[in-house]
């Protein structure tokens, strides 16, 4: 099969039981290359734990998960980046002692050849003159490499959002998963990452779990929608704005963007 037709990840059946709850239920979806995908549904849906079993927290107690092609259960979590695979979580997560560039570069310590930076070997100061380069490269394509030698705890809430995805990028995934990203951040901030996302479908699929709706239905391709571990709808932004079991799943919330709704 070739590269374009395969998907990148592709979740069968999958079956997680927490205790006596049921987190995940018969859960299958795909994610082809150069796709932007999120991932949404109330609390409790299911979502979270969907990215727990992809980066291996979780073990399933059924189903499968493919990652190009190949199974991907039972891969440690910590070589998931060599494989291609980066993920943001919902809290920050930045090193406050590290600057702005350090804690970027951080995210590309798992990649292959970079064993004598780790053993201080006489390569490593030109490794970490490559490493600052593709550092800075990233954090100017996200508009904030003017930080570089700043301490996370000195920038805005969504400067520090910015960082944490330009570590994600640092190890040049082929699936970048994001993990609520648009949480805390002013509408200009989620406005600059929409666009931002938008660039990276050129160079990578990105799957997002998210609960701002209007910033989900501006950025995807595909909506999948969880409710109580169980897909109930999966579909382009129309369809699922569309879809009455959605809004159903969001207690009578209107699920509909303001466009929407005055086009309506």
């Amino acid at each position: 099969m070739g590269e374009l037709s395969r998907p990148t990840l592709e979740v069968v059946d999958l079956k997680i039981r927490f205790g006596g709850i049921l987190a995940l239920d018969e859960v299958s979806l795909r994610i082809d290359p150069g796709e932007v995908v999120a991932i949404i549904g109330p609390n409790g849906a299911g979502k979270t734990t969907l990215f727990n079993a992809v980066c291996g927290f979780v073990r399933p107690d059924s189903g499968r998960i493919n990652y190009r092609g190949e199974p991907l259960l039972g891969t440690a979590p910590h070589r998931l980046a060599r494989l291609g695979i980066a993920r943001t979580l919902q809290g920050l997560g930045l090193w406050p002692g590290l600057t702005v560039q350090e804690n970027v570069v951080a995210g590309s310590r798992v990649r292959p050849g970079l064993l004598p930076s780790l053993l201080a070997l006489p390569s490593s100061d030109r490794i970490e003159a490559e490493l600052a380069s593709k550092a800075h490269e990233i954090l100017d394509r996200l508009g904030i490499a003017g930080h570089t030698r700043a301490y996370p705890g000195t920038l805005p809430y969504g400067v520090q959002k910015r960082v944490i995805i330009a570590r994600a990028l640092m190890a040049e995934p082929s699936l970048l998963l994001l993990d609520e990203p648009v949480s805390g951040l002013s509408a200009q901030d989620i406005d600059e990452l929409a666009a931002l996302i938008k660039q990276l479908r050129a160079r990578m699929c990105v799957a997002v779990v998210e609960h701002h709706l209007d910033f989900v239905m501006a950025i995807s391709d595909r909506v999948i929608v969880l409710n109580l571990g169980r897909v109930i709808a999966s579909g382009t932004p129309k369809e699922i704005r569309d879809d009455p079991q959605v809004a159903t799943a969001y207690l009578g919330e209107d699920v509909k963007s303001p466009e929407a709704s005055s086009d309506a």
